[in-house]
């Protein structure tokens, strides 16, 4: 079979990865609405702190899956990864449904970092293996998207199920379903894509080992670093939004039903944003759009801490998902143009290291903070440091996308 790099080239693969992520994307979206209500209301835990801790466990645990997943996608090949996350992810529903105590929650969102970090990751390194160079950014703002409007499709359905029929079992049918699908399309449909990256790299072969290379990704390559602390300070702001800001919204008198909207408008405006950004990031560079897109999630955050009601959250929320989609596919898209092909797998495995270890930062330091001084205090600290990241970009950084 002759290889080919480019999206046309591989269109009927490349379209089937980004369905199949969009089944990712809403394993994840089962929880957003649902899981900080249960915890609250269900499981009455009224400390952030352990209402968030469900958030922790999973960004740990997907952090430290998506590292291996570079490497195991390189030794044993990317379907074999895909297809044991999906394997993973089966029964997270189940467990969510007949959770007795929070305990069980906690277990089934270790199965689901793991789920995230091997199928995200995967479906990640195999459209960077079919795009080629020429366009990577458009090819990562459609992974993005596809993921995040299922997030956001799901977090709006589940939150109407949940003001229908109660918090459970309905919202979780729907993870049920995806995990279902994505298991049978991984198994009996994707294609091995590792082929291409052999094609890609030559006869070179990378000389770095993986702890060169996570040294290199972390600390001393310039670009690389500024990407990994940016893509950790945007998880850890998107935990707080996932952690606390329905449990802040329910406090302030929102239905179930209007929370769902506002995390579903959040989560949508990101995902169609990442439809534009990914391409534009090809035209116009990766640096700019990473560090003015920090910066705009800072203001829509202060903003969010500010003021208060549905309208003006409403826009705030808007203006977090477009600072959130300038960035999310262009650091996707700047470490694969700095990173070798020999390697570049691993260096993604990386930098999502880093970046859903956000999760479990923003675990940590909004919910410390909302137990002292409150969750509007939170979301102001969580500004600051993400205004601070754009900063770091800006001075650090130095554009990757080559004419």
């Amino acid at each position: 079979m002759t290889i080919k790099l480019g999206l046309r080239a591989n269109l009927a693969q490349f379209t089937l990865l980004v369905a199949v992520n969009a089944l990712v994307g809403g394993m994840l979206g089962q929880e957003r609405v649902v899981v900080p209500l249960l915890a609250e209301q269900t499981f009455g835990l009224t400390a952030a702190t352990g209402a968030m801790t469900f958030i922790l466990t999973f960004g740990l645990v997907k952090a430290a899956t998506n590292f291996f997943a570079g490497t195991l996608s390189d030794c044993y090949g990317r379907k074999p990864v895909l297809v044991a996350g999906w394997l993973a992810g089966l029964p997270v529903p189940l467990l969510l449904i007949w959770a007795p105590s929070w305990g069980w929650v906690i277990a089934a969102n270790v199965l689901l970092g793991v789920n995230q970090g091997l199928t995200w990751s995967t479906t990640v390194i195999m459209k960077i293996d079919l795009a080629g160079p020429a366009r990577r950014g458009l090819a990562m703002g459609l992974n993005e998207a596809a993921g995040y409007l299922a997030v956001s499709a799901t977090s709006l359905a589940t939150g109407y199920l949940a003001e229908q029929y109660g918090l459970r079992p309905a919202p979780f049918l729907l993870g049920l379903a995806y995990a279902a699908l994505g298991l049978g399309l991984s198994t009996l449909v994707v294609k091995e894509t590792r082929g291409y990256v052999h094609h890609e790299a030559g006869t070179t072969q990378s000389p770095l080992t993986t702890g060169q290379i996570f040294v290199l990704t972390s600390f001393k390559e310039r670009a690389l670093s500024a990407v990994s602390q940016a893509g950790l300070v945007n998880n850890l702001n998107d935990g707080l939004a996932w952690g606390l800001l329905p449990i802040m919204f329910a406090a302030r008198g929102l239905s179930i039903g209007q929370i769902g909207f506002l995390s579903a408008l959040y989560l949508a405006v990101w995902g169609f944003g990442q439809l534009a950004t990914g391409a534009l990031s090809d035209r116009w560079g990766r640096k700019w759009l990473i560090a003015s897109g920090m910066l705009a999630q800072g203001v829509a955050l202060a903003v969010i801490a500010a003021a208060s009601g549905f309208a003006v959250w409403s826009a705030a929320l808007v203006l977090l998902g477009v600072g959130t989609a300038m960035v999310y596919p262009t650091l996707l898209a700047a470490i694969g143009d700095v990173a070798h092909p020999s390697w570049r797998a691993r260096s993604v495995g990386v930098y999502r290291l880093w970046r859903d270890g956000g999760f479990a930062a923003g675990a940590l330091v909004a919910g410390g903070v909302a137990d002292l001084f409150g969750i509007p205090a939170a979301i102001w600290t969580v500004a600051a440091l993400t205004a601070a990241s754009g900063l770091v970009v800006a001075v650090r950084m130095y554009e990757t996308r080559r004419p």
